[in-house]
């Protein structure tokens, strides 16, 4: 996702929840206590600074997400911060930014990859020095940061979007797919399922995959011109906030309204328009708020010596529950929603 400001109005009470909740996050550790001093029961440190540098700045889900996560932060007695690149594939700008928090000596680094292996020595070097380094939305290579907070499973997501496209093309007929950034390690995960569960149909074909790297204009010359190519083509996937938002307005100006299908990850506030006016039957996401918050609340653990990074060790998070720990040092707060025209106005992110 991308997913990649504008004021949001977050769903505060699910936050606030997650604050007072006590949450046991564990991940592999880097530069900080033993496991033998680590203690679920520890208490939480303040006056921490962390830090979140999130895919894109200005981007409604990102947005969304962190406001989630400076809840957590300011809530536990820690001070937050944002920096990050105006662009979804300034990889180098993300290393800069990384490099930096590193000089300012912050405590924590929580941040969406544009890259899975670019940042990691710039993140290796933050864990060396005792600064805890959690990934959220997208991920690094796990051995270049603690923890990684999955906003859904990416099986569960790949394979939703792939199940709804195919419901609305009647299980028949061409499918592209419009994508962020080409790098980016979730969205080329989410595709593999996708791809991997619309080839159990034979009367489905994907015919292209294109990349908007997050950014509007290009995810709306990109569906023009897809339109153009394949004038059979019956359906888009595009896993992406920016992306489906951007085909979605293109759709909606043209003939192909309700004739060709769009579906993708999509916050329903962006998208409830072209669910009202019949662009746009169904798409999915997750609320970005929880995942922010469960990204902060993992970053000042760390830092207070409560995880161990064990394999199965639990997460209590209101309203989730239990959450395990898998052993890849991932914790994924749920499975996706589905927003259509009979829930989307029960949702305000």
């Amino acid at each position: 996702m991308t997913v990649s400001g504008t004021s949001f109005r977050v769903q505060r009470t699910a936050v606030l929840a997650a604050v007072s909740a006590t949450v046991l996050i564990a991940g592999a550790c880097g530069g900080l206590e033993s496991e033998e001093t680590k203690k679920p029961d520890s208490p939480i440190k303040k006056g921490l600074t962390v830090a979140f540098l999130p895919k894109q700045v200005n981007n409604p889900y990102f947005a969304t997400a962190d406001a989630g996560g400076a809840e957590v932060v300011r809530k536990l007695g820690s001070t937050y911060k944002e920096v990050g690149t105006d662009s979804g594939i300034d990889t180098v700008g993300q290393i800069s930014h990384i490099d930096s928090l590193v000089e300012e000596k912050v405590d924590a680094i929580v941040l969406s990859a544009q890259d899975p292996e670019a940042l990691c020595p710039s993140l290796k070097k933050a864990m060396n020095r005792g600064i805890s380094v959690v990934t959220y939305d997208s991920d690094t290579s796990k051995e270049c940061r603690n923890l990684f907070i999955a906003p859904a499973g990416a099986e569960d997501l790949g394979r939703t979007q792939a199940e709804l496209i195919s419901d609305q093309i009647e299980r028949e007929g061409q499918v592209a797919i419009l994508s962020a950034a080409i790098t980016a390690p979730n969205q080329n995960l989410w595709i593999d399922y996708m791809k991997d569960e619309l080839k159990r149909n034979d009367d489905i074909t994907i015919v292209e995959v294109v990349y908007g790297d997050d950014n509007a204009q290009k995810s709306r010359e990109l569906t023009r011109q897809l339109l153009q190519k394949y004038p059979n083509l019956k359906g888009i996937i595009a896993p992406t906030t920016v992306g489906i938002k951007a085909a979605a307005g293109y759709l909606a100006d043209s003939k192909y309204q309700g004739k060709v299908k769009l579906t993708g990850l999509g916050t329903p506030n962006d998208m409830r328009p072209y669910v009202k006016n019949g662009t746009v039957d169904s798409f999915v996401l997750w609320d970005p708020a929880k995942v922010g918050a469960l990204a902060a609340h993992a970053a000042i653990d760390l830092q207070s010596g409560r995880t161990s990074g064990k394999k199965g060790e639990p997460i209590i998070a209101y309203p989730l529950g239990y959450l395990l720990i898998d052993e890849n040092g991932v914790v994924t707060p749920g499975k996706p929603t589905v927003f259509d025209k009979k829930n989307i106005d029960n949702f305000d992110f």
